[in-house]
């Protein structure tokens, strides 16, 4: 018979199609499979419409077959079949979609839904194949018909024989050249991989050969290679199952089995959506955090599947950056798939399914942070610098959300406090929620900044990680209750205090501003410091803290903050300094530099000149 050609535009488009529509050569045995599902839920629907059909679903599935030595890959089905007219018209014009067309024509029943729309998955077999052959035999027909091509230009249609209705899908595999691969689609292991990674949860079983050993039947030691056919897939999805079908089990074994995480989670969150956009979704918060979670190979993002179907390994766009701990999968009828269902239109459905998504995860937070304080701590000591980023992030856009989930240590409790337990706290006539930034919690405790907010018995947050304190500056305050740094310009008490001005120690604090010059931007007598005899603080935004965390970064931002250098004019080093100032101006400058070192000491900052600090210290010593 004569070659027909293609009633698409031309062979450009096949190729298109080949070539840059699909970016794994994988994706061929899903489309394969889906159009078979496909041919099932056809005559599943003929079966609920017209009763002389009787439907046992024994009598359907989906069989995978290797022939290894001829290097065959066939995928049959039971399902409906081809008349020669639909050949021609599903296989011979490209990108159009007898699934398509028979559910524009067909009213579906509840339940009932057909995914193979587009019309040109059939044709991702030329990826990996040579030569496609389809056998189809319709339902009521007596005959069957062979369609055939190599993928270039054309196609032949010629009767044959087939033994009931279906379609018999088979693929002549290229040679492998080079880089390129192909015996990979002749391994039974391969094959297998490839059907649970994608087709797991199509709802008819896939058959297939599988060779597995077993012990020799009266042999103790022996072992034999048996082939026998199984169903490699699971068919019906956990999330598909009534919640109290399931146990804390059954989803720590879904966790494990699809490879989420290595532990076991701290909880799952199981939704069923049946709405404005229907969807299932397992989620899970892990126990603890990936190795390569903060570095840029890490990849967010849920499973996504189409009627069980999955479509993208890692859908980024189901998670906000703050969430993206988050591991599962999203199963919903009502996406708008691309033509290589390999990516989402990004539409309403898709926005309305990861605004519920947050929400949940937020909730379930919220509900592990009240009544099981225990877990939410440990999972907070894995994740809680991600939402702390969240809160920084977008321009604070997320902070409204997130300020209830944040944990600190503070000076009143061994463990960690929130916000508003902070806020509960608060005494009487406390107008500021004081916080300190540092190292660790034992060099904060120790910082003299601290000392006349500790003297009055005020909490102090505890800021130990990077990004606390910019998280804190976005947040601004906290149920009206302003963030003040023990180390800024304004407690909001020391003026209660404040020390009288005294000329002669000014002169003294001018001239050590004019001996540090640019280093800092004022020396002044402290109304905070108690027992210390120095310290460093900053005005402006810019704390010291922030200014090393930016510093540290990989482009070197040199920005610094405006310094100040507070003098303890009640301690007895003060005595000491202002009879140099009087007598010895070369000591007086030897005592500035010391003093400074030591505030930058004390600060966790560098020394400028280590070797002038060391030797000051001998001349000291020396007289």
């Amino acid at each position: 018979m004569a070659k027909k050609k293609f009633k698409a535009e031309s062979k450009r488009l096949l190729d298109l199609m080949i070539n840059s529509v699909y970016t794994h050569k994988e994706i061929f045995l899903r489309e394969l499979i889906s159009n078979a599902s496909d041919a099932i839920d056809k005559i599943y629907y003929k079966a609920l419409t017209d009763e002389s059909i009787g439907f046992d679903r024994n009598d359907y599935y989906i069989r995978v077959e290797i022939d290894r030595d001829n290097r065959l890959l066939k995928v049959s089905d039971t399902g409906i079949g081809m008349t020669k007219e639909e050949l021609e018209d599903n296989l011979g014009v490209i990108a159009r979609s007898g699934s398509l067309t028979f559910k524009q024509e067909n009213e579906m029943k509840e339940g009932v839904d057909i995914i193979g729309q587009f019309g040109v998955g059939f044709y991702s077999a030329f990826m990996v194949a040579e030569r496609v052959t389809v056998i189809s035999r319709a339902f009521g027909a007596e005959g069957a018909f062979k369609w055939e091509s190599d993928g270039s230009d054309g196609y032949t249609v010629t009767p044959c024989e087939k033994d009931g209705v279906g379609t018999d899908v088979m693929l002549r595999i290229k040679q492998s050249a080079g880089e390129e691969n192909y015996d990979e689609f002749l391994e039974e292991h391969r094959i297998r991989a490839i059907i649970k990674k994608y087709s797991d949860f199509v709802r008819y079983p896939i058959r297939m050969n599988v060779t597995t050993s077993r012990p020799k039947e009266g042999e103790e030691d022996g072992y034999e290679t048996v082939v026998e056919e199984q169903t490699v897939n699971s068919m019906v999805p956990i999330w598909r199952k009534n919640k109290n079908e399931l146990s804390e089990d059954d989803y720590e074994n879904f966790y494990s089995e699809k490879r989420y995480g290595f532990d076991k989670p701290l909880r799952h969150i199981h939704i069923s959506v049946d709405g404005a956009v229907r969807y299932n979704a397992i989620l899970f918060i892990p126990q603890h955090i990936p190795f390569d979670y903060y570095t840029k190979e890490y990849e967010k993002g849920l499973e996504l599947y189409s009627n069980g179907v999955l479509i993208m390994q890692k859908c980024p766009e189901l998670l906000p950056d703050h969430f993206s701990f988050v591991k599962g999968m999203v199963d919903s009828e009502d996406l708008s798939l691309n033509i290589s269902r390999e990516m989402l239109q990004h539409d309403r459905q898709l926005r309305l399914i990861a605004k519920n998504v947050r929400h949940k995860i937020k909730n379930e937070l919220a509900s592990m942070l009240e009544k099981d304080r225990e877990t939410y701590e440990k999972f907070f000591e894995a994740f809680g610098r991600q939402l702390k980023f969240g809160v920084y992030a977008e321009f604070g856009s997320n902070k409204e959300e997130l300020r209830d989930l944040l944990l600190f240590r503070s000076s009143a409790k061994e463990k960690p406090v929130t916000l508003k337990e902070y806020v509960l706290r608060m005494q009487e006539g406390q107008k500021y929620i004081y916080y300190a930034a540092g190292e660790s919690v034992d060099r904060i405790s120790k910082m003299p900044q601290t000392e006349l907010v500790a003297e009055k018995g005020y909490e102090i947050l505890y800021f130990t990680e990077d990004v606390d304190e910019f998280a804190i500056k976005m947040l601004s305050d906290y149920d009206g209750k302003e963030f003040r740094s023990v180390s800024g310009r304004d407690l909001g008490i020391e003026t209660e205090e404040k020390p009288e001005k005294d000329g002669d120690d000014e002169e003294i604090f001018e001239k050590m501003k004019e001996i540090l010059a640019d280093r800092v931007k004022d020396v002044r007598a402290s109304a905070r410091l108690r027992h210390h005899p120095v310290c460093l603080t900053n005005e402006g935004e810019l704390s010291i803290e922030m200014e090393k965390v930016l510093g540290a970064m990989p482009d070197g931002q040199r920005v610094k903050a405006e310094k100040v250098l507070e003098i303890n004019t009640e301690h007895e080093m003060f005595e000491t300094l202002k009879d140099a100032f009087k007598n010895d101006g070369e000591k007086f400058r030897l005592y500035t530099g010391l003093l400074y070192g030591q505030a930058l000491l004390i600060e966790g900052l560098p020394l400028e000149d280590p070797v002038e600090f060391a030797n000051g210290i001998c001349r000291l010593m020396t007289g």
